[in-house]
């Protein structure tokens, strides 16, 4: 989650010993500096008297002052994170636990994306739940004057990876890599290394309930994190032109199971996807509006059927997205695209990629969001919506197929006292079948802390 975004850190103080000695030196000059002038005003004044003891015990008491900061110092020095190469870093976190509902069986209980169809004899499928799979940790590194530029490396995990097989099941969850890359930025330029959400569909809503898989996955948003590439060029200072342009690692969207370490359809391709987005950007901070287009294209090794040999099928296409802050208090931020076997970005036609003739998924979606956050504020909400439409004569008769999903979504988030908050989101979800919609309704309260 790119925001996509304030959170206390512990650095490295390798300024510490040098700190020690100017900040020990500029007090004791100081004592001394006081000293010289009160010997002048005693002699200037004549009809004042400057007791010496006096004197001699503030000196004293300034001298213990000296020695109480030294040793705080020195103990702060000693708890300190520090790293092997002495660069700043920090650490970031948020713990959080989710308390959550639905009233219809979705694919995923505390997060859900799309609703499943009711069948005949099965057990009911609604019900409530509890879980800590949505907790975030975060580590920074930032060195300045690399290569005339500033090298930054991130990497956030959670522990929405799965569940183990175990009795506990979903209060023992997997760990999960979500990025983790270097980006070397100088004035007009950067690149980047490793894994980060692509170029192609790179914002997301907010979310207290949503942050293991993104708000309306499955209802016009893409969202998977993917190994890449990236290199940007930029141009401007008041409105920035960029463009962007990356190598980002074949994906199919197909789920893995346990200990499948073959290649998917994707990677068989032999053949990396390949994605350029130009942006306009005005501003800083969270004051940022930002306007990007992008394409997508990539390849995918599909297995014959009887009415098809082996082929390559492409996945491609065209979206634009933008965050724009309306107000110091109010902001608009959504996505638009549209494209064939997009299911390898996340979530693209509700999850479906290849037909059962063997042909690419044509899809269409879009989301959109309204937040407010009051400045100064405690609380801060927002609402929105998103949908996805995979074309019908790609989708075919077939019952499974899901052929719209829609999803709307309202939050509002607490932030009583310190780092603690409160969260709580209603999520309405349709998903329409051959057979009809089925409509679920999501509740979910997040209580938790950052650090």
């Amino acid at each position: 989650m790119r925001d996509r975004s304030n959170i206390p850190h512990v650095s490295p103080l390798r300024w510490v010993p040098a700190l020690l000695s100017s900040r020990t030196t500029f007090l004791r000059g100081c004592i001394v500096l006081s000293l010289a002038l009160a010997r002048r005003a005693a002699a200037q004044d004549t009809s004042r008297v400057i007791s010496p003891d006096s004197l001699l015990a503030r000196v004293r008491a300034l001298e213990a002052a000296v020695d109480v900061l030294q040793k705080q110092l020195n103990e702060q020095a000693a708890s300190a994170v520090t790293t092997r190469s002495r660069a700043q870093f920090e650490i970031t976190g948020r713990v959080v636990m989710n308390a959550f509902s639905n009233e219809r069986g979705v694919n995923n209980v505390d997060d859900p994306q799309f609703v499943k169809r009711d069948s005949a004899g099965a057990l009911p499928t609604h019900g409530f739940g509890m879980a800590v799979r949505q907790t975030m940790l975060g580590a920074r590194l930032t060195v300045p004057d690399v290569a005339g530029g500033t090298f930054a490396g991130a990497m956030d995990v959670d522990f929405y990876g799965g569940q183990q097989p175990s009795s506990g099941g979903r209060t023992f969850p997997l760990l999960r890599i979500r990025t983790a890359h270097g980006t070397l930025t100088w004035p007009h330029a950067e690149i980047l290394a490793g894994q980060e959400i692509p170029l192609f569909s790179p914002l997301n809503p907010i979310s207290p309930a949503a942050v293991g898989t993104p708000e309306f996955v499955g209802a016009g948003n893409l969202w998977l994190w993917l190994p890449q590439l990236r290199v940007t060029g930029e141009a401007g200072s008041n409105v920035r032109v960029a463009l962007q342009g990356a190598i980002v690692a074949p994906a199919s969207g197909d789920p893995a199971t346990a200990f499948d370490t073959d290649f998917d359809p994707a990677e068989r391709s032999r053949r990396p996807a390949l994605e350029a987005r130009l942006r306009l950007r005005k501003g800083e901070d969270e004051r940022t509006s930002e306007i990007g287009c992008a394409v997508h294209v990539g390849w995918l090794a599909v297995a014959g059927t009887p009415q098809q040999t082996d082929s390559t099928l492409t996945s491609k296409g065209f979206g634009c997205d933008a965050r724009l802050p309306l107000t110091s208090w109010l902001e608009l931020r959504g996505e638009t695209y549209a494209g064939q076997l997009l299911r390898g970005l996340g979530g693209g036609a509700i999850g479906q990629g290849v037909n059962s003739l063997g042909q690419p998924i044509r899809n269409f979606g879009a989301w959109a969001q309204l937040n407010v956050a009051p400045v100064g504020a405690k609380w801060s909400g927002g609402l929105g919506c998103g949908d996805d439409s995979p074309n019908g004569a790609d989708v075919g008769v077939d019952a499974a197929a899901r052929r719209e999903n829609r999803e709307c979504a309202e939050y509002v988030m607490l932030r009583p006292a310190g780092p603690t908050f409160v969260g709580f989101e209603a999520r309405q979800m349709a998903t329409r079948y051959r057979a009809g919609t089925f409509k679920n309704n999501h509740l979910n309260l997040a209580l938790g802390f950052e650090f």
